[in-house]
């Protein structure tokens, strides 16, 4: 007798469909095949452990279990649960009627309850585009997938609730998460950065357009904190959005389990000593870095040049297609890694270059050696360089009022809706720092004095052709927050300003 039960493997973002097809032949040996990983081959040992714990039946004969298709890797322990099933079913302790109907995911404890797996709300959708009816799923990653439309999510905490539910078709839906952790209600305010107003001009710009941006300025000066507030003036998340961002983090799975569908922008800030594959992704089976973490939202690098080059180098293919390839010898695995770096470093390597109340130490070789770490081709990737300085003892004692983050934020909404009329009909563009170069020469037209003045600046400061796309990417985000639909001179003019690396300061 031959049964079938279906279930799903990873492959970067997406999930592949896997039949599993159990037989019963005559001995007492128990055959796995079809490139199982040392955590599928060991599914036996858990799969009759919970029988056993739950009053069921083990057969005792020969147990040949195929998985196709047979030349795609199978790994994890997710396949346990439909391994059991189709067990049970060939078998005869259940029926096989509706088994067609459902993928089913999870690993099994020993005594028969169900572990979260990875990737559900991939494997999720992988079955709505299949025509599953539904898919059973570890209770522990329902908030994952609650939202999916289309398709029967089936929770269950144990072996024994798919038994209840694929007899009669019994389940129950674990209560709503409040889901306090992903709500941000008390997110970090602009209003508490004192001063730097000038920092926060260009923290608005790059939030209106996708621009990257790196903060030079002494240690003290205020760069991280300026950075982590920059989630507060950033549009929310489409659902689109959410949902890919929720399915990067679950296939992640660094600890515990997705507390739901991830409603805010994700906010990355590794330590400098991070490995390149921690912070592109990869591993024997490619799993997402940093990069793809930070995908519909921000990385946030401090102390750039401390990072390894290396790990500096591999962000400049990310940075310019806002995706990741990760190529072993059987296959390229790629990664969304659309994010808006945020990036901080001091002047020097003592950090008081700019400091008008400290000396600076350093010898013009070692700010040189300094600065050079980080490549030119990577800082042509950065759409604003910006200096921030201390502030004074007055300005950080002052009663005035600073503006707060929302205010910003219905300015960078407003402009985001401008872009969003512009590029309606013009492909997959969601703001200018997405502009492609024939896409920048009909959007990015520029009247004679505004071109005069971006020409002298070219020929005094020898820009690179791809600086001269983010000074016209950046300058059309300065005009849609002013409203005008040209971009003008002043418009040129505080675009370059923003360019003080390339200035030589």
């Amino acid at each position: 007798m031959l049964i079938k039960t279906y279930s799903s493997t990873l492959q970067g973002l997406s999930a592949i469909t896997i039949t599993i097809e159990v037989y019963l032949g005559k001995g007492i040996n128990f055959f796995l095949v079809g490139l199982p990983d040392n955590a599928v081959k060991e599914s036996h040992q858990r799969i009759k452990a919970a029988f056993k714990n739950n009053s069921l039946k083990f057969p005792g004969r020969e147990i040949t279990i195929n998985m196709a298709p047979a030349d795609l890797k199978k790994e994890g322990s997710v396949f346990d649960l439909p391994i059991a099933i189709g067990i049970l079913a060939v078998s005869n302790q259940i029926s096989a009627q509706y088994l067609s109907d459902y993928l089913i995911v999870g690993e099994l404890s020993l005594d028969g309850t169900i572990q979260p797996c990875q990737g559900l709300l991939s494997r999720a959708i992988q079955a709505k585009k299949e025509g599953f009816k539904g898919i059973i799923v570890p209770a522990l990653n329902y908030e994952e997938v609650r939202m999916l439309e289309g398709i029967n999510i089936i929770p269950v905490h144990s072996l024994i609730d798919v038994l209840k539910f694929l007899q009669k078709k019994e389940y129950s839906v674990p209560l709503r998460n409040s889901n306090k952790k992903n709500e941000n209600k008390d997110s970090l305010d602009f209003k508490d950065v004192k001063g730097q107003t000038h920092a926060k001009r260009a923290f608005e710009i790059a939030a209106a357009g996708g621009h990257n941006l790196l903060l030079i300025g002494p240690p003290g000066a205020g760069k991280s904190m300026l950075a982590k507030r920059m989630p507060s003036i950033l549009p929310p998340l489409s659902l689109h959005e959410a949902i890919e961002t929720t399915s990067i983090h679950s296939i992640a799975f660094r600890q515990g389990t997705i507390p739901g569908l991830i409603k805010n922008r994700p906010f990355r800030a590794p330590h400098h000593t991070i490995s390149d594959v921690a912070l592109v992704g990869g591993g024997t089976t490619p799993k997402p870095g940093e990069i793809s973490m930070a995908h519909n939202g921000i990385l946030f690098l401090d102390e750039l040049p401390e990072f390894k080059r290396n790990a500096l180098e591999v962000l400049r293919q990310p940075l310019e297609e806002g995706a990741v390839s990760i190529s072993r010898a059987n296959m390229a695995t790629e990664f969304p890694a659309n994010f808006t770096l945020i990036a901080a470093m001091n002047p020097c390597p003592c950090g008081h270059a700019t400091d008008p109340n400290k000396s600076c130490k350093c010898s013009s070789y070692s700010v040189q050696r300094y600065r050079s770490k980080i490549s030119g081709p990577l800082l042509d990737r950065i759409d604003m360089h910006v200096q921030v300085s201390s502030i004074p003892l007055i300005e950080l004692q002052s009663s005035k009022t600073e503006e707060t983050s929302s205010d910003i934020k219905k300015r960078v909404l407003r402009a985001r809706e401008i872009q969003e009329k512009r590029f309606n009909n013009s492909g997959p563009i969601l703001c200018n720092t997405n502009l492609s170069p024939r896409q920048i020469n009909t959007f990015c037209s520029l009247p004679k004095d505004a071109r005069n003045l971006l020409e002298n600046a070219m020929n005094k400061l020898n820009f690179s052709a791809r600086s001269y796309h983010r000074i016209l990417k950046v300058s059309r985000t300065i005009a849609d927050l002013e409203g005008s639909p040209s971009i003008l001179s002043n418009h040129i003019a505080e675009a370059l300003h923003y360019r003080c690396l390339d200035r030589g300061n």
